[in-house]
């Protein structure tokens, strides 16, 4: 273990051995912690947070994403969790798309379509630790190179992620990528929150959620988008004042509603692409807790955590259900190679895709 800590510092980092997976490759684990009360592990299987635990209105601490206790069960059960999705986040049509006049095919592994990257995507890799830092601001920055043909992707992909925690509750993540061939890219973060915490009796629906969002891409039966942007005024997706998540979660007279088993879509976020800006805003009132997200990107997908079907044993042996946490991946829009009028997911030589995300922490009375 090496752990690099200073009481004078107002964020610290310490690096951690967190098992091996069931071929014996070992997995690391970086921690960051501030002096307000505030802590985020991230592990090497798939740059993935791994806990993040935050105080309540009381000053208790709660981890409040969900996760599996071992490496292993990140592969063996895959739901994302925390995990660093790409080389394109959401889903692709029949995993098919065309650049510079060429079709590529790439995995198909959700139903018709290909999702986070295919079957093996940035997710189920190991990434490499190339910086831990402590300081006002604690951060690491873990990197993965990813190979020509990879899962059907042109160009060899350097990709990092930097994550980074100073003296306010508030977790930074910066992807960033380059590639020496033109491809497409799309990085997001697939963290899970309960803000009553990760085992609490109690999920997420009773949340209330706004969302600075006039716009949406509406899906069809497979969730892609159908290329259309529509707003939401007058439908279950109008989040532009705050809402309890759970009053129309299963509004069974809205098609896309249905289509989704729930919310899993993308909202076309308001104001200027390319700034960090406020996307949402989420508040537990049993807890007292907020969790803001700011990005520059240009949409948000808002996943309501319809699939957790209380199969799987998360941290503590606790079943995730239906509803027990939601989403929120900062990002591109789904199947954007293949929609014109979407803005653009191609990234060529010389050229660096960026994604910046914010989560803040803070807490209501």
């Amino acid at each position: 273990m090496t752990a690099m800590a200073s009481s004078a510092l107002a964020a610290d980092a310490q690096r951690t051995s967190f098992g091996k997976l069931n071929d014996g490759t070992p997995i690391e684990k970086v921690t960051l912690t501030n002096d307000h009360g505030m802590s985020v592990s991230i592990m090497t299987l798939g740059a993935a947070v791994h806990t993040l635990k935050v105080p309540d209105r009381k000053g208790h601490i709660d981890d409040v994403v969900l996760g599996y206790d071992t490496p292993a069960e990140y592969l063996a059960d895959p739901q994302y969790f925390g995990a660093s999705v790409g080389r394109f986040a959401n889903r692709i049509a029949k995993g098919k798309f065309t650049l510079d006049g060429k079709t590529y095919q790439l995995d198909v592994n959700d139903g018709p379509n290909s999702l986070h990257g295919g079957a093996d995507g940035f997710d189920k890799r190991v990434w490499k630790i190339d910086s831990v830092k402590s300081g006002p601001i604690a951060s690491v920055t873990m990197s993965y190179d990813s190979p020509d043909g990879q899962e059907g992707y042109p160009g060899d992909l350097h990709v990092t992620a930097t994550y980074s925690l100073g003296k306010e509750n508030t977790l930074k993540i910066v992807y960033k990528a380059t590639t020496d061939k033109p491809t497409i890219v799309n990085i997001s973060n697939h963290s899970y929150w309960n803000l009553s915490g990760a085992q609490a009796t109690v999920g997420a629906m009773h949340d209330i959620l706004t969302l600075n969002a006039s716009h949406f891409t509406p899906i069809d039966s497979t969730l892609i988008p159908t290329g259309k942007i529509e707003s939401v005024e007058g439908t279950p997706f109008d989040f532009r004042k705050p809402t309890r998540i759970g009053l129309r979660v299963r509004d069974g007279s809205s098609e896309q509603i249905r289509y989704a088993h729930g919310y899993d879509h993308n909202f076309v976020i308001d104001g200027q692409v390319g700034k960090v800006r406020q996307m949402a805003r989420l508040e537990d009132p049993k807890s007292g807790r907020v969790l803001e997200i700011w990005s520059d990107a240009p949409g948000l997908q808002f996943y309501s955590g319809n699939f957790l079907d209380g199969t799987m044993l998360g941290k503590g042996q606790h079943l995730y259900r239906e509803g027990d946490a939601v989403v929120f991946e900062p990002q591109l829009f789904p199947d954007a190679p293949n929609h014109p009028n979407f803005p653009s997911a191609t990234l060529n030589p010389g050229q660096t895709y960026s994604n910046t995300i914010e989560f803040k922490f803070s807490t209501e009375k």
